[in-house]
């Protein structure tokens, strides 16, 4: 089901989250990305109903719920801390909400069954949350958000208290949940990396205001201000007075858009190698570059056994049409 926002705006203390317009369209993974304060949990809890906007309107597969509580909705909702009932075993955790509603014992006994078995915790609705890893409880925490059959899911920051590992593999197994019941999910999150890695679409949040909305590759490649394209991925900025532009103006590119090598020639800026992160893969060298006015330091991606050494001297050049050009925090143009 759809979700939209339209001159949405709520206050709470000194801040203030005004979305103009906004739209999810239904069956997509969404992620709400922002730093923190940026207004992502606000707008979440104003979709759920926790919150009601001072201003505009809100909208569910097409019908206005901005006055409607929270039950009337049809929404689930996972927070960040799963909020488990540590007294409940994993079933009771799970049958809670349809407790609530009055629904039959054995339509309970059959939808939490249903849902655990798509999880995969079947095996484990008798123990309790301090007896299930942070994985498992994530997963009782879905299930008691998805036996209400919600039109939508609501994610806020739900892997945050995972290890690196598990949260790779529950991104994952989200992504495939997702297309797999063909749900509206809308996942908040701080975290880049993972927005990248799991939304079909991204909005961006800043100080309470949509900064751009699109996919994952057009947020990273075509960035609509220096502030996203410094938030989102590894990024380097440096004057415009080291490319010999003006002053006033900021050169951007990503490491993967720059080559070093030992040799000079034309188009090589020369560059000192301050230090060499190994990743597995590749190398992230970081090194410094400057002139009689300006320096900064840059990421450039290198292979894996590169020889580059620390303290040496390199030629560095950079895929010109790849390069972004800012002034005062917005695109001027691209390449140069």
């Amino acid at each position: 089901m759809s979700v939209e926002l339209r001159s949405v705006r709520k206050t709470l203390g000194k801040f203030t989250l005004n979305i103009e317009a906004l739209a999810f369209e239904a069956g997509s993974y969404n992620v709400v990305l922002g730093p923190s304060g940026s207004g992502k949990t606000t707008m979440l809890r104003l979709i759920a109903g926790l919150e009601f906007p001072d201003e505009g309107r809100i909208f569910i597969d097409g019908e206005d719920v901005t006055k409607k509580p929270a039950w009337r909705r049809s929404i689930g909702l996972v927070f960040q801390s799963y909020a488990l009932y540590p007294h409940m075993t994993a079933f009771d955790n799970i049958a809670t909400p349809l407790r609530v509603r009055g629904v039959s014992k054995k339509e309970i006994r059959e939808r939490v069954v249903e849902v655990a078995q798509i999880l995969g915790i079947y095996s484990e609705l008798e123990k309790y949350p301090s007896q299930l890893s942070g994985g498992q409880q994530q997963r009782v925490a879905l299930a008691r958000a998805l036996v209400k059959q919600p039109k939508v899911l609501l994610l806020d920051e739900p892997l945050s208290n995972l290890d690196a590992r598990l949260r790779l593999d529950v991104r994952d197994f989200l992504k495939e949940l997702q297309r797999r019941l063909r749900m509206t999910v809308i996942h908040v999150t701080h975290d880049q990396e993972e927005a990248m890695a799991i939304a079909d679409r991204i909005a961006v949040l800043n100080n309470g205001l949509l900064i751009q909305v699109g996919r994952p590759e057009e947020i990273y490649s075509s960035p609509s201000s220096l502030f996203l394209f410094k938030f989102i991925g590894l990024s380097n900025t440096i004057p415009g007075s080291l490319l010999g532009l003006e002053r006033e103006e900021i050169v951007g590119f990503r490491p993967e858009d720059a080559r070093l090598s030992k040799a000079s020639g034309k188009g090589c800026i020369t560059v000192k190698i301050l230090r060499i992160q190994f990743a597995g893969s590749h190398r992230i060298v970081v090194a410094s570059i400057k002139d009689q006015w300006e320096e900064a330091k840059i990421f450039v991606r290198t292979e894996p056994d590169s020889e580059f050494e620390e303290g040496s001297q390199a030629c560095l050049e950079i895929e010109r049409e790849k390069v972004i050009i800012f002034k005062d925090g917005k695109i001027v143009k691209k390449g140069l």
